[in-house]
């Protein structure tokens, strides 16, 4: 008999940091923080939610930062409408995040799909961008994925796929796995977040995607860092390489070696320091 499917309440999850919820954007966003200082948002990738950051949040507060990490629209305790997968209405949700927070700005670190969203915040909403970290996550203009279903065991496929192999053998991987496939069970996760592939499918030859891509030629004009696993079963580094062309700022590329498609979880302290090496502008 299949279990019955989670409620939102399953993804606020505790720990050293607080839950509450954010108006931005016409859209009610969950997010979890923690620290007092300069606002670092941590966006998360498919397959997971918010928790992905678990280690960054306490890392970063220790050293002195407002870490803050939302679910994305669609996902986790985050309103799930019909409407808004499109990247600019996503990008217009981080942005007005940053000011729902109280912040004039904030360094953007995305991973996966959040990683394409913190690279489209750079180009369209510039000024609420210090800096940006972008992990494992080719500029949009390079990037194309498309996915087809979402359940526990393909979520289970995708990481074994997709992670690297030190990581695997691990008690936090095996958590990370099953967090995210119930985080996914939630009624409409799964769809909303289908729904981002689907805009970026079929909006590909269309008047709203052609702009898109239009757009995305604009350079970045925050300093930004690129950190991508070597063993990324996901989105392979040679797809990666070269996203530095649309970066008119300081810009760095990282390959990490021995490291899947999760850096942040398969080696939390190294990408810990980096987002802090970044920070300080060091």
């Amino acid at each position: 008999m299949t279990p019955p499917a989670p409620d939102s309440s399953s993804v606020l999850l505790d720990g050293p940091w607080t839950h509450r919820d954010v108006s931005a954007n016409g859209v009610r966003l969950h997010v979890a923080e923690a620290g007092t200082g300069p606002l670092v948002l941590l966006l998360h990738g498919f397959p997971e939610f918010w928790w992905s950051w678990r280690h960054q949040l306490v890392g970063l507060a220790e050293a002195g930062y407002r870490a803050v990490a939302p679910d994305l629209r669609g996902y986790g305790a985050s309103d799930k409408p019909p409407r808004g997968y499109d990247a600019y209405t996503l990008a217009g949700d981080v942005a007005g995040l940053v000011r729902a927070l109280g912040e004039r700005d904030a360094m953007i670190v995305g991973h996966d799909w959040g990683g394409l969203l913190a690279w489209t915040v750079g180009t369209l909403h510039p000024r609420v961008v210090r800096r940006l970290v972008v992990l494992d996550a080719p500029h949009p203009r390079r990037m194309r994925s498309a996915l087809l279903t979402r359940d526990g065991e393909y979520v289970a496929g995708l990481f074994r796929s997709w992670a690297g192999p030190r990581w695997q053998l691990t008690e936090d991987y095996r958590d990370a796995v099953a967090r995210s496939a119930e985080a996914l069970r939630i009624p409409s996760a799964a769809h909303s977040a289908l729904e981002y592939y689907r805009w970026a499918v079929r909006s590909a030859w269309r008047p709203d995607g052609l702009k898109y891509a239009r757009l995305l030629a604009e350079p970045v004009t925050a300093p930004t860092l690129q950190l991508h696993g070597q063993l990324d079963g996901c989105l392979l580094p040679r797809t990666a390489q070269g996203s530095g062309r649309y970066v008119a700022a300081a810009y760095e590329w990282r390959l990490l070696d021995g490291v899947g498609h999760f850096p942040h979880e398969e080696e939390p302290d190294l990408v810990t320091g980096e987002l802090l090496r970044w920070a300080k502008g060091d």
